[in-house]
């Protein structure tokens, strides 16, 4: 029997959540603690170890070749091409949008499982293969919905979330926000002028961001404005939902 427990909470965004009181002095009675790579444990990550030293930290992440976060600012002076400007210092941690990149992670979470509890590990070992055989279906199923779209189907978020299932399924993420920055008055106007010449016709963003900017661009370009969270709790629905979501709108 695993006792799990979320460090940050549904609803809330990782980049600014701080554990609450309550949640400090239960990772002093935790055995493992397993890491991701986002934001918030850069900040935390460490004072976690310092309270509880005799706690694993597993980064579920290793193995994993993190991409680069993208930010699409569209200028219009000649310069290099939108899609061409890529923030190197910044890796991009949404890593458990990928189904096959979810794989290594379960990988990572059984070997800790097994070490800590071995006296379990047939049943460790068994439910990790049978969540296996659900990854690969889900994978199977999201293929198939992009199966007759064409390599590099181009969709526009606000938040750069996307970036490893695009690359999985062969598609193309257009991001408005970087870095928890809003776009100024200029590159607003560059994001309009950008979307009207690729024809968006959808722009997604997620509820633990503002979604000003990409109303303002869907207003412009007459296009709407849809949900799609990359926290939902429903992992595997969530992920078939956005897929069809996409498919919906790509060209």
């Amino acid at each position: 029997m695993v006792d799990v427990s979320a460090m940050v909470p549904p609803g809330s965004n990782p980049a600014t959540y701080e554990p609450k009181p309550q949640q400090m002095v239960a990772l002093t009675k935790a055995k493992i603690y397993f890491a991701i790579g986002v934001a918030f444990e850069k900040v935390w990550l460490e004072k976690f170890a310092n309270i509880n030293s005799k706690m694993i930290i597993v980064h579920t992440e290793d193995g994993i070749e993190k991409i680069p976060m993208k930010a699409h600012h569209h200028p219009d002076n000649g310069g290099p091409h939108p899609n061409d400007e890529i923030h190197h210092g910044i890796k991009d941690p949404h890593i458990w949008l990928s189904p096959p990149l979810v794989m290594t992670q379960s990988r990572n979470i059984l070997d800790a499982l097994l070490k800590v509890d071995p006296a379990n590990s047939e049943m460790y070992e068994a439910n990790h293969r049978s969540f296996i055989g659900e990854v690969v279906d889900l994978d199977l199923m999201i293929r198939s919905i992009f199966s007759e779209k064409g390599k590099g189907s181009l969709f526009m978020v606000y938040h750069p979330a996307w970036g490893y299932f695009a690359k999985s399924y062969g598609l193309e993420q257009s991001a408005i926000e970087m870095e928890g920055k809003e776009p100024t008055a200029r590159e607003l106007q560059n994001l309009v002028r950008y979307a009207r010449e690729k024809d968006v016709n959808m722009i997604f963003v997620q509820p633990q961001f503002s979604a000003k900017s990409a109303h303002i661009i869907a207003k412009a370009i007459g296009c709407k404005v849809m949900f799609a969270d990359p926290l939902a709790l429903n992992w595997s629905d969530n992920l078939l939902k956005v897929a069809n979501n996409f498919r919906a709108v790509l060209k």
